[in-house]
């Protein structure tokens, strides 16, 4: 009886302790909390599309290297027949840019003229031998701007002739609107060409500040009435303000496009 009596006791003894190793371990060691799960970050809503054209490219390559750092599309725009105009067309073609031409058409003022200028006094004929030339030297070209034309751009008889070619090409044409009697877009909707035109020009001063402010200004813009088209140059420090401002405007809710999505 007594035997017995130890092996009962030896077993609760034991039960004891092994309950009390548990309560032991179970506040010892805490369980480890679950990781929590990323929140997705919140989309932020579309604040107006802006495109940004960059002019007079074809004198040379030297700024080649630094558009390669912007991220944003570009459109840009290529004057034809010179020594570099071919070249960079395909580069900046490469690189993922919108290629347009850059069609020097005559100005009111006595200006230097780019060889090929097309003037109001030349006939159907002569204009439409310019405009394939052009085309011959600037390779993935989706539409075309006019280069100076304060002249031209107000002359109904030469943009006739300039608008109906593109139209056969399927090209858009940009009015970089440097006369305020341009009959530019009037004409492209009665012939059924592809149009658009610029709002507003980034670099007429070639300062840093100014073309932030200009920047700032298009895309205030592109917010009122839900896009943009402004017009810079061929500058190294245009370029570099648009490497720092570009993503600012991209956090802050606007989507940069090539011209070709705002035609209408």
């Amino acid at each position: 009886m007594k035997k017995r009596f130890n092996y009962k006791a030896a077993f609760w003894v034991l039960l004891s302790l092994v309950i009390l190793q548990a309560i032991f371990l179970i506040f010892l060691v805490k369980p480890r909390p679950r990781p929590k799960k990323a929140l997705p970050k919140a989309a932020v809503p579309l604040k107006g599309r802006i495109a940004i054209v960059i002019d007079d490219f074809g004198y040379n390559m030297n700024n080649l290297a630094l558009l390669k750092t912007i991220k944003q599309p570009l459109t840009v725009s290529v004057l034809p027949n010179l020594s570099y105009s071919k070249a960079i067309a395909e580069n900046l073609h490469g690189l993922g840019f919108e290629v347009i031409l850059h069609l020097p058409l005559q100005p009111q003022e006595k200006d230097r003229l780019e060889k090929d200028t097309i003037l109001t006094s030349m006939d159907e004929e002569a204009v439409k031998a310019i405009i394939n030339r052009a085309l011959e030297s600037i390779h993935f070209a989706r539409g075309v701007s006019n280069h100076m034309g304060s002249k031209a751009t107000e002359n109904e008889k030469t943009m006739n002739t300039i608008f109906n070619e593109l139209k056969k090409r399927r090209l858009y044409f940009l009015d970089s609107l440097v006369s305020g009697k341009s009959v530019c877009r009037n004409l492209a909707k009665r012939i059924g060409l592809s149009f658009a035109r610029r709002d507003i020009f980034l670099d007429n001063e070639q300062e840093t500040n100014y073309t932030k402010q200009q920047l700032y200004k298009l895309k205030t813009r592109a917010r009122d009435i839900g896009w943009a088209i402004g017009i810079g140059h061929d500058r190294r420090l245009t370029i570099e303000v648009l490497k720092e401002v570009l993503p600012e405007l991209e956090r802050e809710g606007f989507k940069f496009v090539f011209v070709s999505d705002l035609v209408s």
